[in-house]
Protein backbone atom coordinates (compact mmCIF):
# COMPACT_ATOMS: atom_id res chain seq x y z
CA UNK A 1 0.00 0.00 0.00
CA UNK A 2 1.12 3.73 -1.22
CA UNK A 3 1.69 5.92 2.03
CA UNK A 4 2.32 9.81 2.08
CA UNK A 5 3.80 10.03 5.39
CA UNK A 6 5.44 13.40 5.99
CA UNK A 7 9.46 13.27 7.19
CA UNK A 8 8.60 15.01 10.03
CA UNK A 9 5.70 12.63 11.28
CA UNK A 10 8.65 9.74 9.99
CA UNK A 11 10.94 11.24 12.94
CA UNK A 12 8.69 9.92 15.31
CA UNK A 13 9.11 5.96 15.87
CA UNK A 14 6.18 4.95 16.45
CA UNK A 15 4.80 6.40 12.98
CA UNK A 16 7.58 5.06 11.58
CA UNK A 17 6.70 1.40 12.49
CA UNK A 18 3.13 2.23 11.42
CA UNK A 19 4.12 3.32 8.09
CA UNK A 20 6.33 0.23 7.75
CA UNK A 21 3.47 -1.87 8.61
CA UNK A 22 0.96 -0.40 6.43
CA UNK A 23 3.03 -0.41 3.03
CA UNK A 24 2.88 -4.17 3.47
CA UNK A 25 -0.51 -4.55 3.13
CA UNK A 26 -1.56 -5.26 -0.88
CA UNK A 27 -5.34 -5.03 -0.12
CA UNK A 28 -6.07 -8.81 -0.85
CA UNK A 29 -8.63 -9.40 1.43
CA UNK A 30 -7.69 -12.34 3.23
CA UNK A 31 -8.30 -10.89 6.55
CA UNK A 32 -11.57 -10.33 6.13
CA UNK A 33 -12.95 -14.44 6.16
CA UNK A 34 -11.09 -14.63 9.59
CA UNK A 35 -12.26 -11.30 11.52
CA UNK A 36 -14.87 -12.02 13.63
CA UNK A 37 -15.69 -8.39 13.42
CA UNK A 38 -16.45 -8.42 9.83
CA UNK A 39 -18.13 -11.94 10.24
CA UNK A 40 -20.68 -10.68 11.77
CA UNK A 41 -21.44 -7.42 10.91
CA UNK A 42 -20.34 -7.46 7.50
CA UNK A 43 -19.19 -3.80 7.43
CA UNK A 44 -15.66 -3.80 5.40
CA UNK A 45 -14.72 -0.94 8.39
CA UNK A 46 -14.72 -3.47 10.60
CA UNK A 47 -12.61 -5.59 9.22
CA UNK A 48 -8.61 -5.37 9.09
CA UNK A 49 -8.34 -4.13 6.10
CA UNK A 50 -11.14 -1.47 6.44
CA UNK A 51 -9.39 -0.38 9.51
CA UNK A 52 -5.92 -0.37 7.88
CA UNK A 53 -7.29 2.39 5.40
CA UNK A 54 -9.02 4.25 9.01
CA UNK A 55 -5.73 4.22 10.69
CA UNK A 56 -3.88 5.02 7.49
CA UNK A 57 -5.66 7.98 6.70
CA UNK A 58 -5.80 9.08 10.31
CA UNK A 59 -2.22 9.06 10.89
CA UNK A 60 -0.37 9.60 7.76
CA UNK A 61 -2.54 13.04 7.71
CA UNK A 62 -2.14 13.29 11.57
CA UNK A 63 -6.01 14.13 12.29
CA UNK A 64 -8.39 14.41 15.16
CA UNK A 65 -9.74 10.78 15.60
CA UNK A 66 -13.18 11.20 14.48
CA UNK A 67 -16.05 9.16 16.45
CA UNK A 68 -16.76 6.90 13.89
CA UNK A 69 -13.08 5.76 13.05
CA UNK A 70 -12.94 5.37 16.92
CA UNK A 71 -16.07 3.13 16.96
CA UNK A 72 -14.78 0.85 13.93
CA UNK A 73 -11.14 0.89 15.83
CA UNK A 74 -12.57 -0.03 19.55
CA UNK A 75 -14.76 -3.24 17.70
CA UNK A 76 -11.54 -4.94 16.60
CA UNK A 77 -10.97 -7.49 19.49
CA UNK A 78 -7.15 -8.04 19.03
CA UNK A 79 -7.79 -11.55 18.20
CA UNK A 80 -5.13 -11.36 15.45
CA UNK A 81 -6.55 -13.82 13.24
CA UNK A 82 -5.56 -11.60 10.75
CA UNK A 83 -2.01 -11.56 10.88
CA UNK A 84 -1.87 -15.24 10.97
CA UNK A 85 -3.79 -15.05 7.37
CA UNK A 86 -2.23 -12.62 5.93
CA UNK A 87 0.52 -13.72 3.28
CA UNK A 88 2.24 -10.46 3.38
CA UNK A 89 3.24 -10.71 6.93
CA UNK A 90 1.34 -7.48 7.99
CA UNK A 91 1.79 -6.88 11.76
CA UNK A 92 -1.64 -5.85 12.54
CA UNK A 93 -0.94 -5.89 16.11
CA UNK A 94 1.99 -2.86 16.35
CA UNK A 95 -0.38 -1.04 13.94
CA UNK A 96 -3.62 -1.56 15.75
CA UNK A 97 -2.11 -0.49 18.96
CA UNK A 98 -0.10 2.40 17.80
CA UNK A 99 -3.65 3.51 16.59
CA UNK A 100 -5.34 3.46 20.13
CA UNK A 101 -2.20 4.70 21.46
CA UNK A 102 -2.87 7.90 19.07
CA UNK A 103 -6.56 7.93 19.96
CA UNK A 104 -6.15 7.97 23.70
CA UNK A 105 -4.07 10.94 22.99
CA UNK A 106 -6.20 13.26 20.63
CA UNK A 107 -9.87 11.90 21.28
CA UNK A 108 -11.82 13.02 24.05
CA UNK A 109 -14.43 10.27 25.09
CA UNK A 110 -17.66 11.10 26.10
CA UNK A 111 -18.10 11.37 29.92
CA UNK A 112 -19.55 7.81 30.39
CA UNK A 113 -17.06 6.32 28.79
CA UNK A 114 -14.07 7.84 30.38
CA UNK A 115 -15.36 7.47 33.27
CA UNK A 116 -15.75 3.62 32.59
CA UNK A 117 -12.22 3.18 31.04
CA UNK A 118 -10.70 4.52 33.85
CA UNK A 119 -12.64 2.39 36.33
CA UNK A 120 -11.64 -0.61 35.03
CA UNK A 121 -8.02 0.51 34.48
CA UNK A 122 -8.00 1.12 38.11
CA UNK A 123 -9.52 -2.16 39.03
CA UNK A 124 -8.95 -4.89 36.76
CA UNK A 125 -5.02 -4.92 37.13
CA UNK A 126 -5.02 -5.20 40.66
CA UNK A 127 -6.51 -8.56 42.13
CA UNK A 128 -7.02 -7.12 45.01
CA UNK A 129 -9.28 -4.62 43.57
CA UNK A 130 -11.02 -6.90 41.17
CA UNK A 131 -11.76 -9.09 44.16
CA UNK A 132 -13.56 -6.41 45.99
CA UNK A 133 -15.76 -5.58 42.37
CA UNK A 134 -16.60 -9.15 41.94
CA UNK A 135 -18.22 -9.55 45.45
CA UNK A 136 -19.92 -6.05 45.17
CA UNK A 137 -21.35 -6.71 41.88
CA UNK A 138 -23.84 -9.09 43.61
CA UNK A 139 -24.90 -6.20 45.58
CA UNK A 140 -25.12 -4.43 42.09
CA UNK A 141 -26.95 -7.07 40.13
CA UNK A 142 -30.74 -6.62 40.74
CA UNK A 143 -30.21 -2.68 38.86
CA UNK A 144 -28.75 -4.32 35.59
CA UNK A 145 -32.60 -3.70 34.33
CA UNK A 146 -32.09 -0.18 35.37
CA UNK A 147 -28.95 0.57 33.28
CA UNK A 148 -29.59 -0.86 30.14
CA UNK A 149 -32.27 1.68 29.69
CA UNK A 150 -29.52 4.18 29.91
CA UNK A 151 -26.98 3.47 26.50
CA UNK A 152 -24.27 5.04 28.04
CA UNK A 153 -24.48 2.56 30.92
CA UNK A 154 -25.17 -0.05 29.19
CA UNK A 155 -21.51 -1.21 29.32
CA UNK A 156 -22.16 -1.68 33.09
CA UNK A 157 -25.11 -4.06 33.16
CA UNK A 158 -22.71 -6.25 30.59
CA UNK A 159 -20.12 -6.12 32.75
CA UNK A 160 -22.59 -7.78 35.71
CA UNK A 161 -24.33 -9.91 33.60
CA UNK A 162 -20.01 -11.30 33.40
CA UNK A 163 -19.48 -11.60 36.93
CA UNK A 164 -19.38 -14.87 38.41
CA UNK A 165 -22.00 -16.14 40.62
CA UNK A 166 -19.37 -17.18 43.15
CA UNK A 167 -15.87 -15.80 43.47
CA UNK A 168 -13.23 -18.29 44.39
CA UNK A 169 -11.57 -17.59 47.96
CA UNK A 170 -8.41 -15.97 47.62
CA UNK A 171 -5.96 -18.77 47.83
CA UNK A 172 -1.86 -17.96 48.44
CA UNK A 173 0.74 -20.24 46.56
CA UNK A 174 3.50 -21.58 48.44
CA UNK A 175 6.85 -22.05 46.45
CA UNK A 176 10.04 -23.84 48.11
CA UNK A 177 13.00 -24.56 46.94
CA UNK A 178 14.18 -27.71 45.36
CA UNK A 179 17.56 -29.38 46.75
CA UNK A 180 18.02 -31.48 43.45
CA UNK A 181 16.65 -28.77 40.92
CA UNK A 182 16.40 -29.19 37.52
CA UNK A 183 15.75 -25.99 36.33
CA UNK A 184 14.45 -22.57 37.81
CA UNK A 185 11.38 -20.21 36.92
CA UNK A 186 9.40 -17.27 37.19
CA UNK A 187 5.92 -18.05 37.31
CA UNK A 188 3.85 -15.00 36.39
CA UNK A 189 1.50 -13.93 39.25
CA UNK A 190 -0.61 -12.36 36.93
CA UNK A 191 -4.41 -9.85 37.77
CA UNK A 192 -7.67 -11.74 36.80
CA UNK A 193 -6.70 -15.61 36.30
CA UNK A 194 -5.24 -15.50 40.07
CA UNK A 195 -8.97 -14.26 41.27
CA UNK A 196 -10.89 -15.63 38.80
CA UNK A 197 -8.87 -19.30 38.49
CA UNK A 198 -6.40 -19.74 41.46
CA UNK A 199 -6.26 -23.45 40.24
CA UNK A 200 -4.40 -22.66 37.26
CA UNK A 201 -1.51 -21.16 39.10
CA UNK A 202 -1.50 -23.65 41.83
CA UNK A 203 -1.64 -26.68 39.21
CA UNK A 204 1.45 -25.39 37.36
CA UNK A 205 3.74 -25.04 40.39
CA UNK A 206 2.77 -28.97 41.82
CA UNK A 207 3.20 -29.95 37.74
CA UNK A 208 6.65 -28.03 37.56
CA UNK A 209 7.79 -29.45 41.09
CA UNK A 210 6.86 -32.46 40.35
CA UNK A 211 9.28 -32.78 37.46
CA UNK A 212 12.06 -30.87 39.44
CA UNK A 213 12.00 -27.13 38.30
CA UNK A 214 11.67 -24.56 41.31
CA UNK A 215 9.11 -22.05 40.96
CA UNK A 216 9.56 -18.83 42.33
CA UNK A 217 6.94 -15.74 42.54
CA UNK A 218 8.21 -12.65 42.08
CA UNK A 219 8.26 -10.12 44.57
CA UNK A 220 7.03 -6.36 43.69
CA UNK A 221 5.86 -8.15 40.11
CA UNK A 222 2.93 -6.40 38.99
CA UNK A 223 0.11 -6.52 35.65
CA UNK A 224 2.17 -7.51 33.05
CA UNK A 225 0.40 -4.04 31.03
CA UNK A 226 -2.05 -5.87 28.35
CA UNK A 227 -5.19 -4.53 29.46
CA UNK A 228 -4.35 -0.68 29.44
CA UNK A 229 -1.92 -1.62 26.07
CA UNK A 230 -5.44 -2.50 24.67
CA UNK A 231 -6.88 0.24 25.74
CA UNK A 232 -4.44 2.78 24.41
CA UNK A 233 -2.84 3.84 27.93
CA UNK A 234 0.83 3.71 26.34
CA UNK A 235 2.31 5.43 29.57
CA UNK A 236 0.98 3.12 31.65
CA UNK A 237 1.92 -0.39 30.02
CA UNK A 238 5.40 1.17 29.99
CA UNK A 239 5.30 1.67 33.33
CA UNK A 240 4.13 -2.11 34.16
CA UNK A 241 6.73 -3.29 31.81
CA UNK A 242 9.58 -0.87 33.07
CA UNK A 243 8.47 -2.77 36.75
CA UNK A 244 8.64 -6.02 35.60
CA UNK A 245 11.31 -5.52 33.75
CA UNK A 246 13.72 -4.65 36.77
CA UNK A 247 12.27 -7.03 39.08
CA UNK A 248 13.26 -10.35 36.82
CA UNK A 249 16.13 -8.40 35.52
CA UNK A 250 17.11 -9.00 39.68
CA UNK A 251 16.31 -12.39 39.79
CA UNK A 252 17.92 -13.38 36.91
CA UNK A 253 21.13 -11.68 37.76
CA UNK A 254 20.36 -13.22 41.58
CA UNK A 255 19.82 -16.97 41.47
CA UNK A 256 18.98 -17.07 37.69
CA UNK A 257 15.87 -17.88 35.65
CA UNK A 258 15.66 -19.96 32.92
CA UNK A 259 12.37 -19.01 31.82
CA UNK A 260 9.40 -16.46 32.47
CA UNK A 261 6.23 -18.80 32.54
CA UNK A 262 2.69 -17.89 31.67
CA UNK A 263 -0.30 -19.21 32.45
CA UNK A 264 -2.66 -16.42 30.44
CA UNK A 265 -1.93 -16.27 26.69
CA UNK A 266 -2.61 -12.67 26.58
CA UNK A 267 -0.42 -11.82 29.32
CA UNK A 268 2.09 -14.16 27.46
CA UNK A 269 1.61 -12.24 24.63
CA UNK A 270 2.29 -8.87 25.70
CA UNK A 271 5.26 -9.61 27.59
CA UNK A 272 6.75 -11.36 24.52
CA UNK A 273 6.01 -7.89 23.01
CA UNK A 274 8.22 -6.27 25.65
CA UNK A 275 11.70 -5.96 23.54
CA UNK A 276 9.33 -4.03 20.90
CA UNK A 277 7.19 -2.10 23.51
CA UNK A 278 10.82 -0.71 24.49
CA UNK A 279 12.84 -0.49 21.82
CA UNK A 280 13.81 2.96 21.78
CA UNK A 281 14.43 3.29 25.73
CA UNK A 282 18.21 3.02 26.03
CA UNK A 283 17.95 2.56 29.88
CA UNK A 284 15.47 -1.14 29.34
CA UNK A 285 15.71 -1.98 25.60
CA UNK A 286 18.41 -4.52 25.82
CA UNK A 287 16.88 -6.30 29.06
CA UNK A 288 13.72 -6.22 27.68
CA UNK A 289 14.16 -7.91 24.55
CA UNK A 290 16.45 -10.60 26.57
CA UNK A 291 12.95 -10.93 28.69
CA UNK A 292 10.84 -11.55 25.46
CA UNK A 293 13.17 -14.06 24.91
CA UNK A 294 13.18 -15.88 27.96
CA UNK A 295 8.97 -15.66 28.21
CA UNK A 296 7.17 -18.59 27.10
CA UNK A 297 3.74 -20.11 27.58
CA UNK A 298 3.49 -22.49 29.94
CA UNK A 299 2.98 -25.62 27.42
CA UNK A 300 6.29 -24.54 25.64
CA UNK A 301 8.41 -24.75 28.78
CA UNK A 302 6.79 -28.21 29.43
CA UNK A 303 7.59 -29.29 25.87
CA UNK A 304 11.35 -28.20 26.44
CA UNK A 305 11.38 -30.47 29.47
CA UNK A 306 9.83 -33.33 28.04
CA UNK A 307 7.12 -34.71 30.29
CA UNK A 308 6.92 -38.59 29.98
CA UNK A 309 4.30 -40.09 27.38
CA UNK A 310 1.39 -42.13 29.40
CA UNK A 311 -0.68 -44.25 28.56
CA UNK A 312 -4.33 -43.72 27.04
CA UNK A 313 -7.25 -43.22 29.98
CA UNK A 314 -10.11 -43.44 27.67
CA UNK A 315 -10.74 -39.69 28.31
CA UNK A 316 -11.96 -37.19 25.83
CA UNK A 317 -11.36 -33.76 26.27
CA UNK A 318 -11.76 -30.77 24.22
CA UNK A 319 -9.64 -28.24 23.86
CA UNK A 320 -10.52 -24.42 22.79
CA UNK A 321 -7.60 -22.51 21.42
CA UNK A 322 -7.20 -19.14 22.63
CA UNK A 323 -6.95 -16.11 20.05
CA UNK A 324 -4.10 -14.48 21.65
CA UNK A 325 -2.05 -18.04 21.83
CA UNK A 326 -2.35 -19.34 18.33
CA UNK A 327 -2.20 -15.90 16.71
CA UNK A 328 -0.58 -13.86 19.69
CA UNK A 329 2.13 -16.19 19.92
CA UNK A 330 1.89 -18.83 17.62
CA UNK A 331 1.68 -21.61 19.80
CA UNK A 332 -0.77 -23.75 17.84
CA UNK A 333 0.02 -27.74 18.26
CA UNK A 334 1.78 -27.51 21.42
CA UNK A 335 -1.26 -27.84 23.56
CA UNK A 336 -3.06 -30.55 21.98
CA UNK A 337 0.42 -32.77 21.53
CA UNK A 338 0.63 -32.41 25.47
CA UNK A 339 -2.85 -33.41 26.07
CA UNK A 340 -2.14 -36.11 23.96
CA UNK A 341 1.25 -37.45 25.42
CA UNK A 342 -0.40 -37.57 28.94
CA UNK A 343 -3.07 -40.41 27.46
CA UNK A 344 -6.47 -38.05 26.55
CA UNK A 345 -8.23 -38.18 23.03
CA UNK A 346 -8.17 -34.54 21.96
CA UNK A 347 -11.28 -32.87 20.47
CA UNK A 348 -11.21 -29.56 18.61
CA UNK A 349 -14.15 -27.57 16.92
CA UNK A 350 -13.13 -29.27 13.43
CA UNK A 351 -13.21 -32.96 15.23
CA UNK A 352 -10.48 -34.76 16.93
CA UNK A 353 -6.89 -32.90 16.34
CA UNK A 354 -4.45 -34.47 14.97
CA UNK A 355 -1.22 -34.70 16.20
CA UNK A 356 2.03 -35.10 14.79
Amino acid sequence: MQTGFTAKALTDPAMRTSEQVIRKCVHCGFCTATCPTYVLLGDELDSPRGRIYLMKDMLENQRAPSAEVVKHIDRCLSCLSCKTTCPSGVNYMHLVDHARSYIEENHRRPLAQRMIRRLLAFILPYPGRFRGALLLAKLAAPFRPILRRVEALRPLAAMLDLAPAKVPRATVNTTKPLAHRKGRVALLRGCAEPVLRPEFRAATIRLLNRFGHEVMLAPNEGCCGALVHHMGREQDALEAARRNVDVWTAQIEGEGLDAIIVTASGCGTTIKNYGFMLRDDPAYAERAADLSRRTLDVTEYLDRIGLPELEECGVTVAYHPACSLQHGQGVTDLPKSLLTKAGYAVWTCNGFAPVT
